[in-house]
């Protein structure tokens, strides 16, 4: 049972009730209780909340917002992942497996048996861009601008993405106070903040995302942020040619979006060209689909389908190397096609 204090500053309170046998209850009392009460610990912070928990025979386990694994109880079968088998009267903390930058921690779920425990974890689900963004700040090669922790380990990012998904108030520096949020954290904690900027997800960690909301466009989908840089040409830095007319697009953009020009610009020396030219076998309007759709995985509703732009979009597809993608923009096409006929 959890609860709070009716004052301005709740604390966080966790209370039991009932047998005490090989400390269960999470108290030094070796008596029954009949009534809750409360299990005091220093573990349990003001500014913290349980993300999960789960009771087995006569041990615990609780997982906090704070990246806290806390448990209590029997413990002969080593069931608390403490590394020993010594019984816990009070709340202890507990290493839990070692997290990867891009893992959150209210993404682990724990179960308790009979003298067993389990922690399972699932991946965070991302719309489609905002998965493509997380690939793309795991992609050390194109990063741009670089942070500093508290440790003095870097941590680098993309200045054109930071650019779109950081607050552009002229009469402020929302970079400066990115790298002052930053210079106060661990590497782990820098990282999660850089992937929820990325994704726009407050839930990989709401105490930390509170900290930052006042500098992203937290509002904003991931799809209105791709399509801002749509729309400025000053950010299209690659330029496609097909016949006589020319597409650009920014580097990032179709690094994010096709392993076509991902593995381009991962192999790009001094003499490579800055145009590709072919694309003879899109029409413009085929063309204009496909960019488009890399920016919002959408397909303008003014555009009419036809069963000619279907037969060259999937052509294009192989080309770009889009099959891997979700929604299929082929899908898409067809879907479209169908409504309209």
């Amino acid at each position: 049972m959890l609860v709070e204090n009716e004052n301005q500053n709740p604390k966080r309170k966790l209370y039991s009730c009932g047998d005490w046998e090989d400390n269960g209850l999470g108290k030094d009392e070796d008596e029954d209780t009949y009534e809750f009460t409360e299990i005091k610990s220093s573990l349990f912070e003001n500014d913290d909340y349980i993300l999960d928990f789960s009771v087995g025979i006569n041990h615990t386990l609780i997982l906090t917002s704070n990246s806290k694994l806390i448990g209590f109880g029997y413990n002969y079968y080593g069931q608390l992942g403490t590394g020993d088998t010594d019984d816990q009267s009070i709340p202890i903390q507990i290493e839990l497996p070692k997290l990867r930058f891009n893992e959150d921690i209210s993404n682990y779920h724990f179960s308790c048996g009979f003298n067993k425990s389990f922690i399972y974890y699932s991946p965070p689900s991302f719309s489609n861009l905002e998965e493509d963004l997380i690939k793309l700040f795991k992609r050390k090669e194109f990063c741009d601008i670089s942070f500093k922790t508290e440790n003095g380990e870097i941590i680098e990012a993309h200045k054109l993405i930071l650019k779109y998904r950081l607050n552009q108030n002229q009469n402020q520096n929302e970079i400066e106070k990115l790298q002052e949020i930053i210079s106060n954290k661990s590497n782990q904690e820098s990282n999660q903040i850089f992937e929820m900027i990325y994704s726009n997800n407050s839930i990989l960690n709401p105490k930390l995302y509170s900290e930052i909301k006042e500098i992203i466009n937290s509002n904003e989908k991931i799809e209105e942020t791709i399509k801002r840089i749509y729309l400025n040409e000053k950010e299209k830095d690659f330029i496609i040619e097909r016949k006589e007319k020319q597409y650009k697009f920014p580097k990032l953009i179709l690094i994010m979006r096709s392993e076509l020009y991902r593995g381009m610009f991962l192999s790009v020396t001094e003499d490579t060209s800055n145009k590709v030219t072919d694309y003879s076998e899109l029409s413009n309007k085929s063309f204009q689909i496909f960019e488009y759709w890399i920016y919002s995985n959408q397909i303008k509703d003014e555009i009419k389908i036809t069963q000619e732009i279907i037969d060259e979009i999937q052509i294009g597809i192989d080309y770009f190397q889009l099959n891997q993608t979700n929604p299929n923009l082929f899908d898409l096409l067809i879907r479209k096609f169908n409504n309209q006929n």
